[in-house]
């Protein structure tokens, strides 16, 4: 693919008020106007560069949003005060009542528990299929579908979308694909693949420093402006209103989004490629092994690798727990949920971030209680970090039994 994201981010170029090298923080929660005809034209959306309530928008949140459009290729983008709330607007904009969505099966255990239980209370039905199997999409398709909805690469199984493939069939039944591209920005441009609207959790690897809760939809200019819309905006009425100060730090961090992906990915294909050897039941889409790799290949930037995700299963949730416990006593990093950050962060999905999943449907998935997700970290010595990892597996048996797993 020749679509530079980085490049376009780094071209963005805000002066400060006073000529700062970053763009002036608005730290005001409602504008002025000169006249009162203005302030009813902004009402009405008929003004640009006038900001009437920072629900509505702010110079920070726009800044951001630029950036986040640069970055998947997208006409516009609108940032909003969590993942969930991104997600929330583009559900509650494209669907009412007694309509239906096809969602990926593998998706953030949030998500998860919005469509199967919270939209229910307005009759919004959603069927959980396997993404990476078009027939099955297809046949749950119906004529009150009014989208299909998947993630990039999915959490926490990291099955991998066909984007290109999905786009054609949803633009066949007249339909948006919406993408969750929280695991895998840089290394998959999902807008440049076909997706209509890409969601992202901000507070994941595009912000990359675990300090703020942050999200965001790219899409088109009409599709993001309906979002702000002061009568039917879901984006505008439901508030989740990202706060200016978070909107610039975020914007900053931005800028070595390309450096961080690169090692993520980097440190990731190596510490799988080692477990992989070890016998480990190990699942990263940069092996061959994984039933995406060669779809992710094919829609992948190179230079952004595979991704910093990758998974173990180490047969039993205590064994899981144990091995967590100790690899953070070691100091190889987190037990805690959310990825991106710095540091290797690791939880067991199961018991965590999907446990909205009922247990029998996480056995369907092959979600066992014995996987681990790692957000493997920046560490400039992988070697060591690998050694230190596997020490820890050999001390509780870890290894051995995996093993007998494989």
């Amino acid at each position: 693919m020749d679509y530079k994201a980085s490049e376009q981010i780094q071209d963005l170029q805000y002066f400060g008020e006073f000529g700062g090298v970053n763009p002036s923080i608005s730290d005001s929660s409602t504008y002025t106007f000169l006249s009162a005809k203005t302030m009813f034209d902004t009402f009405e959306g008929n003004t640009e560069g006038c900001y009437l309530y920072s629900r509505h928008s702010s110079p920070s949140n726009l800044y951001l949003g630029e950036a986040m459009a640069q970055l998947e290729g997208t006409e516009a983008a609108n940032v909003y005060a969590s993942g969930m709330g991104a997600i929330s607007a583009v559900i509650f904009q494209l669907c009412n009542s007694n309509e239906h969505i096809v969602s990926s099966r593998t998706i953030y255990g949030g998500t998860y528990a919005l469509f199967k239980n919270f939209l229910k209370k307005f009759d919004i039905n959603t069927s959980f299929v396997n993404i990476t199997d078009l027939e099955v999409v297809e046949q749950s398709i119906t004529s009150k579908t009014k989208m299909i909805y998947c993630e990039a690469v999915s959490n926490p199984l990291l099955e991998v979308a066909d984007i290109p493939a999905l786009s054609k069939l949803a633009k066949k039944h007249g339909i948006p694909l919406v993408v969750d591209n929280t695991f895998s920005p840089l290394s998959i441009n999902a807008a440049k693949l076909g997706a209509d609207i890409v969601v992202h959790s901000l507070t994941k690897f595009i912000n990359g420093s675990s300090d703020c809760v942050a999200g965001a939809v790219c899409a088109s200019s009409d599709f993001c402006l309906s979002l702000k819309d002061v009568n039917n905006g879901a984006g505008m009425l439901l508030g989740s209103t990202l706060d200016s100060l978070r909107a610039a730090s975020i914007l900053k961090n931005m800028r070595t989004l390309h450096i961080r992906i690169k090692k993520h990915s980097e440190n990731a294909q190596f510490l799988a490629h080692q477990f992989e050897k070890d016998g480990l039941k190990v699942v990263y889409p940069g092996l061959e092994s994984h039933s995406g790799h060669h779809t992710m290949k094919s829609q992948m930037n190179p230079e952004y690798g595979f991704g910093g995700l990758l998974t173990l299963d180490v047969g039993s949730l205590d064994k899981a727990n144990a091995l967590m416990e100790l690899m953070q006593k070691e100091k190889l990093g987190y037990l805690a949920v959310s990825l991106g950050f710095y540091k290797t962060l690791f939880s067991a999905p199961g018991t965590s971030t999907s446990s909205e999943i009922p247990l029998e449907e996480q056995k369907a998935l092959g979600l066992s209680q014995g996987l681990i997700r790692f957000s493997i970290g920046l560490d400039n010595n992988i070697q060591q970090t690998y050694d230190a990892m596997k020490s820890c597996m050999k001390r509780l048996g870890v290894l051995e039994s995996s093993l007998t797993l494989a």
